[in-house]
């Protein structure tokens, strides 16, 4: 492993994972990639991926309405929360808001609809085994009781690697789905100091003592990022984040 990624990796406290993939030549890196981490919402990567994975088995899934209802709405990140009353949003759209804005309603919209169990086998089907969804986000009585949403590094770095090849579900899946990632607001991670030439199709996820963030870095040799944090010091994992996805695209001698 590069001198330089180890040290930075090793110097932040807590429990950190890293992989690196660069999709031309094959290089890769890892630092604790096979352990399991308390995903946050990069969870919703991997839902995204299932969601695609019953539409090209069911097609017309991704039109159907569901309804989300006031009672239902959770605070944090999303748009939904700010819309009074109940309404039915097609599951594409509950997708795109989950991604792109991080929306915990729509994320539970579809954990509700499709249900865990299910999600969780869609999960074995694109080759996920230690990325498992065990609760609807903001259960606070599931989390007393030690149930957390876990992603692996390296199996979701492949994901993402499907991704980018058009081998996850079905090409036309895959371009939907990386149109979706690369729509992503919440940019102050691993797109934080890389230039606008530079997209990243990535999702993020944050809670008390965590910050993630997994995704594909576009340039003159494109390649795949995930990093793991669980009771970390977010704002120096974050700069590291940061400074890794540059040292990665540019600053590499």
């Amino acid at each position: 492993m590069d001198s330089y990624v180890e040290a930075r990796l090793s110097a932040i406290p807590g429990h950190i994972g890293f992989y690196y993939q660069n999709l031309d030549t094959g290089e890769v890196q890892t630092f604790h990639a096979l352990d399991r981490f308390q995903a946050a919402s990069v969870i919703k990567l991997p839902i995204l991926a299932a969601v695609f994975l019953h539409e090209q088995e069911c097609p017309g899934i991704l039109s159907r309405r569901i309804l989300v209802r006031d009672s239902e709405k959770l605070p944090g990140c999303g748009a939904l929360q700010h819309i009074a009353g109940d309404h039915e949003y097609d599951v594409l759209s509950l997708c795109r808001l989950m991604i792109t804005l991080s929306d915990n309603t729509a994320t539970n919209a579809l954990i509700r609809h499709f249900g865990i169990d299910t999600l969780n086998e869609d999960f074995s089907r694109l080759g996920l085994e230690d990325t498992r969804l065990y609760r609807l986000l903001f259960d606070a009585e599931a989390a007393s009781r030690g149930k957390e949403n876990l992603f692996q590094p390296r199996e979701c770095g492949l994901l993402l690697e499907r991704l980018y090849r058009g081998t996850c579900v079905s090409s036309a899946a895959s371009e939907r789905m990386l149109a979706i990632l690369l729509q992503q607001q919440i940019n102050h991670k691993i797109p934080g100091r890389l230039p606008a030439e530079f997209p990243v199709a990535h999702k993020t996820g944050e809670d008390t003592g965590i910050t993630n963030d997994l995704g594909i870095v576009y340039g003159n040799s494109p390649f795949i990022l995930a990093f793991a944090s669980n009771e970390t010091d977010v704002p120096a994992f974050e700069q590291t984040i940061r400074d890794l996805s540059f040292y990665f695209a540019i600053g590499r001698k």
